[in-house]
């Protein structure tokens, strides 16, 4: 009874892997927070709010490893919450920079953008296989599938406003990715819920 509790192998590799792309993550939240901030890009502000977004889901699904399903439903749906309120904050920076009317620079969203799609491909194949595991182990392969497009968002958007002279498209990509942030914590919310409602808590000893 007292080993029942014991991490397996797949619970260890689970929590390795976990730490990687939380690491890479946070990293890289911090890098495209600052360039985005002094670039005025909306589209890197946005896409450091789904690296923290990410970071955040990551380390939930760090703490689920091993534990309960009810406990796992009611990390992931933490986690979706905490994604809501950081697409609600993305929309307010595009709000904020369309007040002010900036224009970004362009150079440093092509270099930052490519090296987040850098860091989002391999954090995509590292977690592929885990694609159909469990809830939290899904929320975090969706969140590294949505990264690659925002990047590849970004990229686009940063050649627009370097052609058309103009920053709405800067402005576009952020709402864009504001609003794959909030669907996607949409859509780890209601997918806990359901775990949580086909699976009734059990009596074993990690409850």
């Amino acid at each position: 009874m007292a080993g029942c509790c014991a991490p397996n192998a797949e619970d260890l590799q689970q929590r390795k892997l976990l730490w990687v792309v939380l690491t890479l993550n946070a990293l890289m939240f911090v890098v495209e927070f600052v360039a985005g901030w002094l670039a005025h890009s909306s589209g890197l502000m946005a896409d450091s709010l789904d690296m923290l977004a990410d970071a955040m889901v990551y380390g939930a699904s760090l703490y689920a490893v091993g534990r309960a399903i009810s406990t796992k439903a009611n990390v992931a749906m933490l986690s979706g919450s905490l994604q809501l309120f950081l697409g609600g904050l993305v929309l307010l920076d595009v709000i904020k920079n369309i007040w002010l009317g900036v224009t970004p620079d362009i150079q440093t969203m092509y270099a930052v953008a490519l090296m987040a799609l850098v860091v989002n491909v391999l954090c995509f194949a590292l977690l592929y296989q885990h694609r159909h595991g469990d809830i939290n182990l899904r929320a975090s392969w969706v969140c590294s599938r949505n990264d690659m497009l925002a990047n590849l968002g970004v990229l686009l958007s940063a050649a627009l406003v370097s052609w058309l002279g103009a920053a709405w498209p800067d402005w576009v990509i952020g709402s864009v990715i504001a609003l794959i942030i909030i669907f996607s914590a949409w859509r780890i919310i209601r997918d806990a819920r359901q775990v949580a409602t086909d699976n009734k808590p059990s009596t074993n000893c990690c409850y």
